[in-house]
């Protein structure tokens, strides 16, 4: 299930490709998510993209941000986009939702998008409500790579990683983290091929709610160890002040299901693209589902004899 279409709303608002077809009229700066990127073979650069969208858009009442592939033709590390970001704080005082790395898989396959440390952002945007980050790789001499630095944000709401290989450094730094106001959590842990190298034991903090006092969605998604994750959020002290779990894009079976029967409290429970039987996917509905959860349960998937993929990895 590769990423191929882009987003249409963001943060609650409508995105707008700037600089928009030409003779077009720019929307209100706070209506619109505005969409910046690079466009291929246009003979820019972001730094070139940026500086014209700083003098063409009113950028202090801008709410939200979309940053689409931000180099020309040739992949390359995130930190000038990053940079861009942060040097520009002072003007984007209103901004409260980015979105890095906005890209189809024929733009750049997600796991060959060359992240950088992001922990910049939330330093340089304390009134930042959500963040979501797609891509985790270094770049091809083996520099940059996803990060980020315990911290303490006051304001963020909604935080997601997406990627086909979650370093296992990014996982602890948010267990790790304090987020007295965030809402909503998802983490795409990926596979090992592509760098997602964190176990169950890594989540702990997470699964504890201690740093997490708002925390109400919880996913834990796109990984082989569903079973596991599954397991370890049923018996988790978060659980219980949750209304929402993902647990979908990944390997789940069966055994990972059985031990999500007892979360009748839930108002959600999202486990599609997963490897269950009809016979478990019944027993979810006659438990669950009759209690009132919402189940997606869509995509069912089979094995290749014994070999099962998550939804994004490559």
């Amino acid at each position: 299930m590769a990423i191929s279409e882009h987003i249409e709303e963001f943060h609650g608002l409508p995105v707008f490709d700037f600089p928009g077809a030409e003779g077009t009229e720019l929307p209100a700066p706070e209506s619109v998510a505005w969409r910046v990127q690079v466009e291929y073979d246009g003979g820019s650069d972001f730094a070139a993209v940026w500086a014209s969208f700083l003098a063409a858009v009113p950028v202090e009442r801008v709410r939200a941000l979309v940053i689409g592939p931000w180099w020309e033709d040739e992949y390359e590390l995130v930190e000038p986009v990053i940079a861009a970001l942060t040097g520009s704080a002072d003007r984007l005082g209103g901004l409260r939702a980015l979105f890095l790395g906005e890209v189809t898989f024929e733009e750049c396959e997600i796991s060959w998008l060359q992240l950088a440390d992001v922990t910049p952002l939330l330093e340089s945007f304390p009134a930042l409500e959500e963040l979501v980050v797609r891509g985790a790789s270094a770049d091809y001499d083996g520099k940059g790579g996803l990060a980020l630095r315990a911290l303490r944000h006051e304001n963020l709401r909604a935080l997601r990683f997406e990627a086909g290989g979650l370093p296992v450094a990014v996982v602890r730094a948010v267990g790790e983290s304090d987020f007295p106001a965030l809402e909503s959590l998802e983490l795409w842990l990926g596979v090992d091929e592509y760098g997602g190298d964190a176990g169950v034991a890594d989540l702990a903090p997470v699964l504890s709610g201690e740093r997490l006092p708002a925390l109400r969605r919880l996913g834990l998604e796109n990984s082989a160890l569903q079973d596991e994750l599954a397991a370890a959020v049923a018996g988790s002290a978060v659980v219980r002040q949750l209304e929402s779990v993902s647990l979908a894009l990944g390997t789940l079976t069966d055994t990972g299901a059985e031990a999500l029967l007892g979360l009748t409290h839930l108002r959600r429970l999202d486990l599609h693209h997963h490897y269950l039987t009809e016979g478990m996917q019944q027993r979810l509905r006659d438990t669950l589902g009759a209690a009132g959860v919402e189940l997606d349960l869509s995509d069912q998937e089979k094995p290749d004899d014994d070999w099962r993929y998550v939804a994004n990895g490559e």
